[in-house]
């Protein structure tokens, strides 16, 4: 009798396991994402959630934490500080965990997170306006290795900023000046504000006439421009982009993981996401998080070494 009651309570424990990993999520999710409303990591973060709340029948909500990627980190240590359990999940661009691992910021290491997923290669751009003596890269260094050449970005802790200071570096040429602007757009441009600007195709692409492309900062070209070589293409050793993940505290379990990872990836590759890259010129696509993992490292060395290169490590 004792052996039968003890089988019984294994078969018991062996048969509850996969139901209680399938009770996720049971309360409310929280996505954080540090960016306005509008912004494309917070549109397609929505899609996400609405997905969640639809396929689960539980609420999940997207939280706005606009300006943290550029001082306080708010976000990341929000996300930092939560239950590694599922129920608050990062939404971050690759300089978030990165730059504030590497210099300090919100009190994170390299391993404070892990990525659940890739989906989106935000569509910058190193632009200047059609006029300018210098239509790609190789161009824009013999002119600035003879004149100032003022560069407009959204801020020091943008991978894509990085990626403009490190391509002039290995050029062999500094920009004049460079300034953080709120918007860049036709009108910076316009005004005279700065000379290149590294900002999104959406901002600039209603005076495409009127301004050009210099470079691509994602792995591929992108569509609305098919002729801008990526960063990449021409200066050798600046291969890093701006992606956005899912990300989550280290240790959360692997059937959590792999059930944010399925509804993500539904989304991402469904006829709402796939309209939105197709109008904004943004790479929009699921990489798992195997793939995430290895190139969340060789990005997070790659901007190590641009940090150092640049005087910041």
């Amino acid at each position: 009798m004792r052996r039968l009651l003890t089988t019984s309570l294994i078969l018991f424990a062996v048969l509850a396991a996969p139901a209680a990993q399938a009770e996720y999520p049971e309360k409310r999710v929280q996505f954080i994402v540090p960016a306005s409303p509008g912004e494309l990591q917070d549109v397609l973060t929505r899609l996400i959630a609405a997905q969640m709340q639809a396929d689960t029948g539980i609420t999940a909500t997207v939280v706005n934490r606009p300006g943290a990627e550029d001082d306080p980190f708010a976000a990341v240590a929000e996300v930092a500080r939560a239950q590694p359990d599922g129920y608050t999940i990062g939404s971050f661009v690759i300089g978030v965990p990165a730059v504030g691992a590497l210099l300090g910021n919100a009190g994170i290491g390299r391993d404070t997170f892990e990525p659940v997923g890739i989906f989106l290669t935000y569509p910058y751009v190193l632009a200047a306006r059609s006029e300018a003596p210098y239509s790609n890269m190789a161009e824009l260094a013999r002119y600035a290795k003879r004149h100032r050449v003022a560069l407009g970005h959204f801020g020091y802790a943008r991978v894509s900023t990085r990626a403009a200071v490190m391509a002039g570096l290995e050029l062999g040429f500094e920009f004049g000046s460079e300034a953080a602007f709120e918007a860049l757009d036709c009108n910076t441009l316009a005004a005279g504000d700065a000379d290149v600007i590294s900002t999104t195709l959406p901002l600039i692409r209603p005076c495409l006439g009127k301004v050009k492309v210099l470079a691509v900062i994602a792995e591929r070209r992108i569509a609305p421009v098919p002729d801008a070589a990526t960063l990449a293409e021409q200066v050798r050793g600046v291969d890093v982009t701006s992606w956005n993940g899912l990300f989550v505290p280290r240790g959360t379990p692997g059937g959590v993981k792999r059930a944010i990872a399925a509804i993500a990836r539904k989304t991402v590759t469904g006829q709402s996401a796939q309209e939105l890259a197709r109008e904004s010129g943004a790479l929009v696509y699921w990489q798992n998080a195997d793939e995430a993992e290895a190139r969340y490292d060789a990005d997070y060395r790659k901007i190590r070494d641009m940090l150092r290169r640049m005087g910041d490590l």
